[in-house]
């Protein structure tokens, strides 16, 4: 093709938004019937590429549509709208086991978006494209607050939604890899939520005397939000994922100062001694390690540590006694954590104890571990260091690409409309109608 002859365009509409807010890139000015590529490509913080592409044809009128247009090959194929997001992956020669996680929610995820002539498949850095064009995606929409907390020995972080408030507010507690993980909480407050990301494995407290936190801590955190002037005091949720599922269960039923209106729980379990604090929940966690097992990769799959589900009360949180409304996700494919099978004994549980119109199970196929807010690129496995450990594992976290990133978008969805629904609704919470899938 003369590149004289030809000058295609491409733009991308809207060119900033939210990360989990749609867009649409529209190629212009090819040639009818035109073989091209659309390529993806992001250098995360950390200096690593990612890189995901499509292959389309021009019709008629030399334009292509890549959210409504199949894409014939590449990282995805399909009508795929954010095709170019959902399956960006390392580019070639990159170290093994990475994952691509927002550090510096402050400044934008940039991608620059371009076309190539052809059906590429490799080697886009030693080519010129046709076209190109730089996007921003954001966790924090403008106008949200991102305020350190450290008081009262807390490592957190507070994220508060544009305008004067009081706002609800959420507890957002990541899991076994530690570290204060910021980008889930801001997203939440760019949707009208006051989000407190909480650090309770690698907390300064805990770095400076090496001991791990105990119960207080979490209920600390929790006081800390309830009295922020910005916030509803009497409209709080808790949000884990994982290990921190764990520990969100465990103060929904079990403590005197946490008083919530709805808890979410992503990939996570009910099986734990009910009167340990988090260093004897993780040693019960250990003593199942025998149960794990490698796949030819090497990769280590976590999934029986907690199986079968014990029948022992003394060894699982009495969910019968869950006051509020409780959100379940779960991927049927999780290889890290038995979350499928923890959902139905508790869904069983509560069916029992009569206040099973309190739970919705969101159980996805082919979704793995990993759960995250729509578009973030799948790791079906990555490097992991354990807590306590210097060791570097890879983790197997499962999930099927497609289906998973099918998975993050509408369970994103449908968390934000139960968090609405239970936060800003009405008083009572056992009188809300929540659905079964």
């Amino acid at each position: 093709m003369d590149r004289k002859q030809c000058c295609v365009k491409v733009s991308v509409q809207p060119s900033r938004g939210l990360v989990d807010e749609k867009f649409v890139v529209l190629v212009q000015n090819a040639f009818p019937g035109f073989q091209l590529t659309v390529h993806a490509h992001h250098q995360c913080e950390d200096g690593h590429g990612w890189e995901a592409f499509g292959h389309y044809t021009a019709d008629a009128t030399g334009t292509v549509n890549v959210s409504e247009d199949p894409s014939l090959g590449g990282t995805y194929s399909g009508a795929e709208p954010m095709g170019l997001l959902w399956s960006l992956r390392p580019v070639p020669g990159s170290k093994p086991g990475l994952r691509m996680r927002k550090k510096n929610v402050q400044t934008p995820m940039e991608i620059t978006v371009s076309v190539y002539q052809g059906h590429q498949t490799e080697g886009f850095v030693d080519q010129v494209p046709l076209t190109g064009v730089v996007v921003e995606r954001w966790y924090m929409a403008p106008g949200v607050q991102r305020i350190p907390i450290t008081e009262d020995g807390l490592t957190a972080t507070l994220f508060l939604p544009s305008g004067p408030g009081p706002f609800p507010g959420l507890l957002d507690l990541w899991g076994g890899g530690g570290q204060l993980v910021e980008y889930r909480a801001a997203l939440l407050a760019s949707h009208g939520i006051a989000s407190l990301a909480l650090d309770y494995l690698t907390p300064k407290i805990t770095m400076e005397t090496g001991k791990m936190v105990d119960n207080q801590y979490f209920e600390t955190a929790y006081r800390v939000l309830q009295q922020h002037p910005k916030v509803l005091g009497s409209r709080i949720a808790m949000l884990g994922l994982c290990f921190g599922t764990s520990i969100t269960l465990k103060m929904a039923v079990y403590s005197q100062v946490v008083k919530l209106r709805c808890v979410v729980c992503i990939s996570g379990s009910h099986v734990q001694p009910v009167d340990g604090n988090l260093e004897q929940i993780l040693s019960f966690f250990k003593k199942n390690a025998d149960k794990s097992c490698f796949n030819e990769d090497n990769e280590v799959i976590w999934r029986d540590l907690l199986l079968p589900i014990p029948t022992d009360p003394s060894l699982k949180v009495d969910v019968g006694r869950l006051q509020c409304p409780l959100m379940l996700v779960v991927g049927e494919d999780d290889q890290n954590c038995p979350a499928y099978e923890s959902a139905m004994d508790m869904k069983e549980m509560m069916e029992r104890a009569g206040n099973s119109h309190l739970l919705t199970i969101l159980s996805y196929p082919n979704a793995g571990h990993l759960i995250e807010p729509p578009h973030t690129p799948h790791a079906r496995s990555s490097s992991l260091r354990t807590i306590g450990s210097r060791h570097m594992l890879m983790a197997l976290w499962g999930g099927q690409t497609a289906e998973h990133s099918r998975a993050q978008e509408d369970s994103w969805k449908k968390m934000l409309a139960f968090l609405r629904e239970n936060l800003y609704g009405g008083t009572d919470p056992g009188a809300r109608l929540i659905s079964h899938l």
